[in-house]
């Protein structure tokens, strides 16, 4: 599977998939105007340690909602990112049975090597 799970209105997801010059069989899911399902978080996190990976804790509704002051579980972070989209940590990327998670640089740089090998 080769799939991008992106904010299509976030300019650093915009400027990351340029960047990656993605190649046409990679599937692109908005995830303003298609929420993530149950299966595609579970499917995020088997590739990966922790629901907390996956999670933003930049986005506004974190600081909003004082959640650096409430004691999170793993499943917490599940529901809050299946419930509101702003708190999955953007892009996603999969590739195989891979994930790149987020904006670092160091991210992107394995994800663009991945999508060229």
């Amino acid at each position: 599977m080769k799939k991008i799970y992106y904010l299509s209105t976030c300019n650093t997801c915009s400027r990351i998939m340029e960047e990656l010059d993605l190649p046409d069989d990679f599937e692109l899911q908005d995830i303003k105007t298609q929420p993530i399902t149950k299966e595609q978080i579970e499917e995020m996190r088997s590739l990966t340690d922790s629901y907390e990976s996956l999670f933003s804790k930049r986005a506004r509704l974190y600081k909003e909602l004082d959640l650096k002051n409430k004691s999170l579980s793993d499943d917490d972070y599940k529901r809050y990112i299946i419930e509101h989209y702003t708190f999955l940590k953007r892009p996603v990327i999969l590739i195989g049975d891979r994930i790149y998670i987020g904006n670092s640089k160091k991210i992107v740089e394995a994800a663009k090597k991945a999508i060229n090998e």
